[in-house]
């Protein structure tokens, strides 16, 4: 996922009637199937639901919830967990950035998904939870022992002895061979089960890919921005190249940061720095496009979100991680699992989107 680190130098702003039956019959295939419909992240051993949740949101002060974190969003942000869990998906996404202590009144997304799962094992015991956090590649971080160092301050925030995934979160300006280096030690030590990439351009995916290789380690995943009407994964050969390599490309802000849902209207853009970027302007070109979504959605009993997150589901090889506020959030989330756009509808979106000038890139994608 795409983050904002204060303290770093830098920061990111970053209807017809078959259509209807049909739309029943799958509701009831993702009643009894979510649960265990699960991927392999790669080449790796591990297994992922086909979609996760993205924790960036979890206690963030400098970009979402309006610059404030207090008790009702936290209460929030544990029903979103809870609902996930309890709707089939335990595919977690965080990273040490978010929530950074840099921002005033911020709490480490770490620490709550640790606190959250704890809470949940006391009840639940057997439950399973995947996660998945980033190392930042932070000018002052050097070597792979950097990595291993950060990743053991994570395992402590996270309350967890090992985790499932660790990604680079972004290419480093330098030190990148360290970097590397560091995420196979990882592997070796027992401390993670995969390792993955996030913001790499196809060169360096490529490269990261064939020096884990060397080691026997496969490279399970590179984490970008990738969503109907940001589809420069596509563009710059990165997805590609995904498919090819038998790389997962984990889909951040799949649903424009709120953008495709239709929640957002020329009189009603986002708050904070979203306005920023999906201003009155860009709303109003993008009309046409949720309008047509929003009919697909009532074709099939689904909303707005759960197209388009069908949508990317559709394109293979891919797993989309929306952050989820809320329980209504993470149950609407899980609605997208269990049936599938027509080819016809996939590439009537696609289409419609490719009239839309994408929003502004995280710039690090291009290191």
């Amino acid at each position: 996922m795409a983050m904002h680190v204060s303290g770093a130098c830098f920061s990111v702003f970053s209807g017809s009637r078959v259509g209807n039956i049909r739309a029943v019959a799958s509701e009831d295939f993702a009643t009894v199937k979510t649960a265990e419909d699960k991927v392999k992240l790669g080449g790796s051993d591990l297994k992922v639901t086909k979609l996760g949740v993205g924790a960036w949101s979890w206690g963030d002060t400098s970009y979402w919830n309006n610059f404030q974190w207090d008790d009702r969003k936290m209460k929030a942000a544990k029903a979103a967990f809870d609902t996930s869990l309890d709707n089939g998906i335990t595919f977690f996404d965080t990273a040490e950035v978010y929530g950074s202590r840099a921002s005033f009144g911020a709490i480490n997304s770490e620490t709550l998904l640790g606190r959250f799962i704890k809470e949940r094992k006391q009840r639940d015991p057997e439950v399973e939870v995947t996660v998945a956090t980033k190392f930042a590649a932070l000018p002052w971080r050097l070597g792979r022992q950097s990595v291993l160092a950060a990743l053991k301050d994570s395992l402590f925030r996270l309350g967890l002895s090992s985790v499932e995934l660790y990604q680079l979160h972004w290419a480093g300006i330098w030190g990148n061979e360290g970097f590397i280096d560091g995420l196979g030690d990882a592997v070796e030590q027992g401390l993670v089960k995969a390792v993955g990439v996030s913001n790499y351009s196809e060169k360096r995916l490529r490269n990261a890919y064939e020096k884990l290789k060397k080691r026997g380690i496969p490279l399970a995943s590179n984490q970008v921005n990738y969503s109907l009407i940001y589809r420069k994964p596509e563009e710059n050969g990165v997805k590609a190249a995904c498919d090819e390599l038998g790389i997962t490309l984990i889909a951040y802000s799949p649903i424009a940061q709120g953008a495709l849902t239709g929640k957002y209207t020329p009189q009603n853009p986002p708050t904070g720095p979203r306005g920023q970027i999906y201003t009155a302007e860009y709303l109003r070109n993008l009309q046409p496009l949720l309008n047509r979504i929003k009919e697909l959605g009532e074709n099939y009993s689904k909303t707005s979100t759960q197209v388009v997150l069908n949508w990317l589901l559709a394109q293979d090889n891919v797993v989309p991680i929306p952050g989820a506020k809320n329980a209504e959030q993470a149950a609407e989330f899980a609605g997208a699992l269990g049936w599938r756009l027509t080819d016809e509808e996939v590439n009537e979106l696609r289409s419609m989107a490719s009239e839309i000038k994408p929003v502004v890139s995280f710039p690090l994608e291009n290191l």
